[in-house]
């Protein structure tokens, strides 16, 4: 306490004004001198009391501060007392919780990044491996003309997965950094089906599959058009991708006071139900995902969709088909 200049002057006045009133009191009469010597005295030492308890508790409050400070115990200081040490204990308590809290979130960022950046790496390797043992076969020579065109379409198709997985990933991180601005207009439901729609026709095709379409010609959503129909786009791709050859898809919505739901439906091999919590998550493949699949169609569609007051859910039978649920609302909900 006697390091503190400003205790030093209190108790340097206090001490003054302990003599004279002393001094004062002792003229008038010896009595009232002493009882008034004593009185101060006492005043004196109650001061000096309170200000050591207060020095003890900001010393806990230091310790407690540097403890959290060198990533230690988790500072609890509450306090129910009144006074304005008590408010600044409180408040202090607020702000540690409030840093430890960002402190986990960024660890799960940071490890949220590391699982990414590994599911990325295994990713490219394979297509990257494929093309550059066929771009060793090819630069042998003494190829036959029909095993060379092979090669080179095999090489063409490993670079169109990979050109797909960057751009899907690029999309994706902007989402996740808040640099897409979705925008708020009305468009009819069924164009955003179609346009879905027109760069699977082919594949469909050569499956031998059927595709149905069933709804209001007049419904209409609020949301981005372009990116509405991307998140359509993957979830088509990936019932196109899971329709054995001559199956069916169907593609149907309805209009509630509360939602548009919009519900595809294919008669492909199924989920399992060991597999329906983790369908969303990126580069999730499952146990009857092609060899071509990279797992992030499926959570690159609920990301738009989430970002546009939207969600999708699957219920699903192994064996027995599949039907995405898409919701979107017409309020905030």
């Amino acid at each position: 306490m006697l390091r503190n200049s400003g205790f030093r002057r209190m108790l340097a006045g206090f001490g003054v004004l302990t003599a004279v009133c002393a001094g004062a009191a002792f003229l008038l009469d010896p009595r009232a001198g002493w009882i008034t010597l004593g009185g101060m005295l006492a005043g004196l030492g109650g001061f000096c009391l309170h200000t050591a308890l207060r020095y003890r508790e900001i010393r806990r409050l230091s310790e407690y501060l540097a403890a959290v400070r060198n990533g230690g115990r988790r500072l609890d200081i509450r306090d129910n007392r009144e006074g304005e040490l008590s408010i600044l204990k409180n408040d202090l308590y607020k702000l540690t919780v409030t840093l430890q809290e960002q402190s986990e979130l960024l660890a799960r960022d940071k490890n949220r990044l590391s699982d990414a950046l590994a599911d990325i790496s295994h990713q490219l390797k394979t297509p990257l491996t494929s093309i550059r043992v066929l771009s060793e076969l090819l630069a042998a020579g003494g190829l036959a003309e029909e095993k060379r065109r092979t090669f080179t379409r095999n090489v063409s198709g490993q670079l169109d997965r990979i050109e797909w997985l960057v751009s899907s990933l690029l999309k994706l991180s902007r989402i996740d950094a808040g640099a897409v601005q979705f925008r708020r207009e009305r468009f009819p439901l069924s164009g955003a089906v179609r346009q879905a729609l027109t760069p699977l026709l082919i594949p469909a095709e050569l499956r031998e599959q059927c595709l149905w379409i069933q709804g209001d010609e007049g419904t209409e959503l609020t949301g981005d058009p372009a990116w509405t129909g991307e998140a359509l786009m993957n979830v088509l791709k990936n019932c196109v991708e899971h329709t054995p050859r001559g199956g069916s898809i169907l593609i149907s919505w309805r209009e509630t006071s509360l939602h548009t739901e919009l519900r595809i439906l294919d008669s492909g091999c199924g989920i399992g139900p060991e597999e329906l919590p983790r369908i969303f998550e990126r580069f999730y493949r499952g146990k009857n995902a092609s060899p071509d699949s990279v797992g992030i169609g499926l959570a690159m569609a609920r990301t738009i969709l989430r970002n546009q007051n939207a969600d999708i859910q699957v219920k699903s039978v192994l064996g027995e088909g599949s039907c995405f649920l898409l919701r979107f609302y017409k309020g905030i909900v």
